[in-house]
């Protein structure tokens, strides 16, 4: 194994390692939402139904979801640097297919290879930075670096997608990927140490199988929830059998020799409880960006390009607060920066969730900054006392879970947050004036968008009754939408507060120790 900080590793190369993986993971982190904005122009160039956006959007999410905890076992024991550069090079072939994309067959497999480098990344380089930064200050300032990276890729996609746009063609929104790719190749095969766990066991392809179909399983009926019914028999079977394989996946690590996911992870205090708050800080953030992207462009009528804008005041609070979280941490504790961090995330949904029709830019301001300042707090502060607490067997595949509980989180709030904006906005549309047809009228209730399309069409005073009566029905849809993303991280900070560590506590404690006072 290479070695490690404590052994001697320069300081100068351990922060040029720090930037090599987090330059990487920001590129990771933008193609999580880039395309969204693109979304519109797919659908004449590609001839992209409803369903297919859908698909192309989540094809990424469920292969990445799905496939994480398995690569995150692989780093651990293959290596964490060939894992992530393996990741790294997929991706960035990836990219080059989906720029050139002629089908959108084509478009969603490509999406799919890249969510699986994306499954090899996220996780080797969280384990990348526990093993070449020695615990405590260092380490934590360094986490608060990734966390920024990881935050401010996701909320500049649709600012560099939206400027992309106006400029070229669609296919451009992922060609950025591919100088970044290959200039991390090459600065990875140089700077990044490799490490792997210091007793590994052999592989585990059936615990793998396993918790690859039990992720998929519940990912994919969390995704098509919304459309085709929470109470729908494909749905409902699909959480059956996630729920199902999920419990077997637990039994067969629980006695195989050498398991993928080693259940005793869990004992430690700070990664469980820091998985769950992450869990519940992505479910806010993405769901959140997922409505006000549409918001700002639909209601506020900014072009793609000036979207991205708006968005920007959350990128900036974010390369604020994760570093900014990494100082803190060490000084008030996992408990205070996370519950503070999921508190800013509550803020910044109420405000959203209070939001009229009426209203410019300035209430969205508000709540931008409070949303990027609460991401950066949440994802330093979890995801360094979930680094922190592990041991070098496991720091792969316990980085893992933290990827896992991003991304899980991500589709529920954006499955929930969107179902609720849509169940109210098809109802409010059923108020609007008696000039619309029925038949239109269903068309209208698909989404803002197509209502808006379709009152340009309209004669006379039905175009602009009709697009006011969408724009309202929407807003509308925002209360109970933000309101559940308020509700949700109100109680992650009690939940902080209640199970995660107090400072001064040792990060390895498991959950039947008790916190240092």
């Amino acid at each position: 194994m290479t070695a490690s900080p404590q052994t001697g590793d320069p300081p100068v190369r351990r922060w040029l390692t720090l930037a090599v993986v987090s330059v990487s993971l920001l590129v990771v982190g933008l193609d999580t939402t880039v395309l969204n904005v693109a979304l519109p122009t797919l659908v004449g160039e590609l001839g992209a139904s409803t369903s297919q956006l859908q698909w192309i959007v989540d094809s990424y999410a469920l292969m990445s979801g799905s496939l994480v905890l398995f690569c995150g076992s692989l780093a651990d024991r293959l290596g964490r640097k060939w894992i992530f550069m393996t990741g790294l090079a997929l991706f960035t072939v990836a990219s080059a297919v989906a720029a050139y994309a002629g089908s959108v067959t084509t478009l969603v497999l490509a999406r799919g290879a890249m969510g699986v480098g994306e499954a090899l990344i996220m996780p080797a380089t969280l384990a990348v930075i526990g093993n070449v930064f020695p615990r405590g200050a260092e380490r934590t300032k360094a986490i608060g670096v990734w966390s920024a990276a990881v935050g401010v890729g996701t909320v500049i996609g649709p600012m560099v997608g939206g400027w992309m746009l106006s400029h070229y063609w669609w296919g451009s929104v992922f060609l950025i990927n591919l100088p970044v790719g290959i200039a991390g190749l090459v600065a990875a095969a140089l700077l990044v140490p490799d490490s792997r766990a210091p007793e590994r066991g052999r592989l585990d392809p059936a615990g793998a199988l396993l918790s690859v179909v039990a992720v998929a399983s519940v990912l994919w009926a969390v995704i098509e929830g919304p459309d085709r019914g929470w109470t729908s028999a494909a749905v409902s079977a699909a959480f059956v059998a996630g729920a199902f394989l999920l419990v077997v996946f637990l039994a067969w690590q629980r006695r195989a020799a050498s398991p993928m996911l080693p259940l005793r992870i869990f004992r430690y205090r700070a990664l469980a409880a820091g998985d769950l708050l992450v869990l519940l800080g992505a479910f806010a953030l993405i769901g959140t960006l997922f409505v006000v992207v549409q918001h700002f462009q639909f209601v506020l009528g900014y072009s793609a390009g000036q979207t991205g804008v708006r968005l920007g005041p959350a990128a900036l609070m974010l390369l604020v607060a994760g570093p900014l979280a990494g100082v803190l941490a060490p000084r008030l504790g996992m408990r205070t920066v996370s519950a503070l961090g999921l508190a800013l995330l509550s803020a910044s949904a109420a405000v959203l969730a209070t939001t009229e029709a009426t209203d410019g830019y300035d209430r969205p301001l508000v709540a931008m900054l409070l949303l990027g300042a609460g991401a950066g707090f949440v994802i330093t502060a979890t995801s360094d006392a979930i680094v922190g607490s592990l041991p070098e067997t496991d720091l792969g595949v316990g980085s893992a879970t933290n990827s896992a509980a991003i991304q899980l989180g991500a589709a529920t709030g954006v499955a929930v947050m969107g179902s609720l904006l849509s169940d109210r906005y098809r109802s409010g549309l059923d108020a609007t004036p008696a000039s619309v047809p029925d038949g239109l009228l269903a068309s209208a209730k698909e989404s803002l968008g197509s209502a808006l399309a379709l009152a340009e069409r309209l004669p006379g005073e039905a175009g602009p009754g009709l697009a006011e009566a969408a724009r309202r029905a929407f807003v509308d849809g925002m209360g109970p939408a933000m309101f559940t993303g308020a509700g949700v991280t109100a109680a992650g900070v009690l939940l902080a507060l209640l199970l995660a560590p107090s400072r001064g506590a040792d990060p390895t404690a498991t959950t039947h120790s008790k916190d240092t006072p």
